[in-house]
């Protein structure tokens, strides 16, 4: 078993980020770098790492961040087209004909829309999409990232077609013959795919209870943090609309888990929810009796707008693109089917990509995927460690806004000045985003990677088998938690699955509690940790153009994260031992 001294050297890289990003308010330009040296160093002198380990880590590192930053600029481009075109003004007045009440926006766009593109791509793909919509609407952009990040929670577990699950879970556990043998041959399932099933099935149970109040927080927080009064009453006045839209959303998504399994619940729950809350909202139910907005920009603090003006459309007010003047002085507006084409061609594409199989199947040839194998470089893998990562051209979500850019230039008839111009802002606005995620990405792969190295347990086991050790029987509190920790590290639930799932099955098959009750927990855990991801965070403000403020983001995501968390925990505890022990 670790040391204390092993425990300690582990926690100083995550210590470092904490006390540099949160406490000091350093951007992630800066801290990271310093957290990857902090990392190298702990890996060297507490793990008797090589440097030829470090270095293939690091790479490791370095491939998967450009794997994020393929889908930001992808993002930002597409942002920028249609602020070129003038899609923005008209997706402004699209939305403000359902309701100009920034509660309601927050609604529809955060936790709907947001959980939509969630589930159809995953990757933090809605901060990047959701954060620019709500900026372009008029919302500060650090409100606008602060709401983005927090929304869409009950779909991450779920997110990129069930991802998570399906490659977090039924690859990793279908690799364990110890696992294979007690859920399979000794246990009451026919497979791992539906073992996995099943725990799809509990982690939507604790986010539906747990949920209840997801839509309200993010209204919440908006109101309080962000508005004039710095009060949440003004959210208790949405508070109906908000429960509506939970239950609308979470029906369909928690049935979907239990019927068709782990791919579709976030798609279904939103699109249905979306329908049916636009449509209730057009009908004339829950609107608020007073409209509430935000304070006069110019008291607004200067943190909380960066390079990008709110309510910044892609034309001059009064004028057309090609200055045409309406009679009353207005500009020539573009038809609202046509400003959102390019964000339903980006749902579509990305749903049809993972779904269809003859499309999935092109995008994920080997033609279209770069691996290490590829480069001109001397080894199968990365300075012969057994380490390898890709680079999914076609399959990345990148690839579509990519594409949908290109079909947006002839549907908006954009000039070639037009299109310059796009890419020019992109590659600015990008720029200070990829020193952060290099080295965020970078270290957290040299603390995953540093048991692999050196045969013994990485840094990231360590600490959490300090964790379980600690915490004993009453460990089911603190899965949730465990899970978040993956995220926040890896950024990904995904991977937070892939790192903690079968350390929480042996967790729960030492103190003798139900496994499958304790993954699930881990799977809602990988969802709330991409609060507060650093890389998630870094890439969410980049797209609004605030890099810079990742702690700021942080301090208030850990609001939603410690609720959310801590409710799961609870559950995790009063369903393990007193209303479902005799779950497997």
């Amino acid at each position: 078993m670790a040391s204390a001294v092993d425990a300690l050297v582990a926690l100083l890289p995550l210590a470092t980020i904490a006390f540099l990003m949160v406490g000091r308010y350093w951007p992630a330009t800066r801290a990271m770098p310093v957290a990857w040296l902090v990392a190298v160093g702990a890996g060297v002198l507490g793990w008797g790492m090589s440097a030829r380990w470090i270095a293939a880590s690091s790479i490791v590192g370095f491939i998967t961040a450009a794997n994020i930053l393929y889908i930001v600029f992808g993002a930002i481009l597409l942002l920028y087209t249609l602020k070129r075109t003038g899609a923005f003004d008209a997706i402004n007045q699209g939305f403000a004909s359902v309701s100009e009440d920034r509660r309601v926006q927050v609604v529809l766009l955060v936790f709907l829309m947001g959980s939509f593109i969630e589930a159809a791509a995953g990757f933090g793909t809605p901060a990047a999409i959701v954060g620019p919509l709500l900026v372009g609407l008029g919302f500060p952009p650090l409100a606008a990232v602060v709401v983005a990040l927090t929304g869409n929670l009950m779909a991450i577990t779920f997110g990129a077609v069930g991802t998570p699950l399906i490659i977090g879970m039924i690859d990793v556990f279908g690799s364990v013959e110890s696992i294979q043998t007690a859920v399979v041959t000794n246990g009451p399932f026919p497979s791992i795919e539906a073992w996995v099933a099943e725990i799809a099935v509990w982690a939507a149970t604790y986010h539906v209870v747990v949920g209840i109040v997801l839509p309200f927080i993010g209204v919440a927080m908006m109101t309080r943090f962000f508005g004039e009064e710095r009060s949440i009453k003004p959210a208790l006045e949405v508070l109906p609309l908000t429960l509506f839209a939970w239950a609308s959303f979470a029906v369909p998504y928690w049935l979907t888990a239990y019927f068709l399994g782990p791919e579709f619940p976030g798609l279904i729950g939103a699109m249905v929810g979306l329908f049916v809350t636009v449509g209730v909202l057009k009908a004339g139910f829950f609107h608020p009796d007073d409209e509430w907005d935000f304070g006069p920009q110019e008291n607004w603090p200067d943190h909380w707008i960066g390079e990008i003006e709110p309510g910044e459309g892609g034309v001059s007010a009064g004028t057309s693109r090609d200055g045409a003047v309406t009679a009353d002085g207005g500009h020539v507006q573009m038809p609202l089917w046509k400003a959102w084409t390019p964000y339903a061609l980006v749902a579509v594409l990305l749903v049809v990509t993972r779904v269809v199989d003859p499309v999935n199947a092109f995008v994920t040839m080997d033609v279209f995927t770069i691996t290490w194998a590829d480069l001109p470089l001397t080894g199968e893998t990365i300075l012969g460690t057994g380490l390898s990562d890709s680079f999914a051209v076609l399959y990345l979500p990148g690839a579509v806004f990519v594409a949908v850019h290109l079909l947006t230039i002839p549907l908006h008839d954009m000039r070639r000045d037009e299109i310059t111009a796009a890419w020019a802002e992109t590659i600015e606005k990008v720029m200070p985003a990829v020193v952060a995620l290099l080295f965020a990405v970078a270290t957290v792969q040299v603390m995953l990677q540093s048991g692999q190295a050196t045969g013994t347990d990485s840094m990231l086991i360590v600490l959490s088998d300090g964790m379980a050790s600690v915490a004993g029987g009453v460990y089911p509190f603190f899965a949730a938690y465990v899970g978040a920790f993956g995220a926040f590290l890896a950024g990904s639930n995904t991977v937070s699955d892939i790192l903690f799932g079968t350390f929480q099955y042996g967790v729960a098959d030492q103190i003798g509690t139900p496994r499958t009750l304790m993954l699930g927990a881990q799977a809602v855990g990988g969802a709330i940790g991409n609060l507060i991801a650093i890389h998630n965070v870094v890439a969410a403000l980049a797209v609004v153009g605030l890099v810079g403020e990742e702690g700021r983001v942080i301090r208030l995501e850990l609001i939603p994260l410690v609720y959310y968390g801590t409710a799961t925990g609870l559950l995790t505890l009063l369903f393990s031992y007193v209303l479902f022990p005799g779950v497997f």
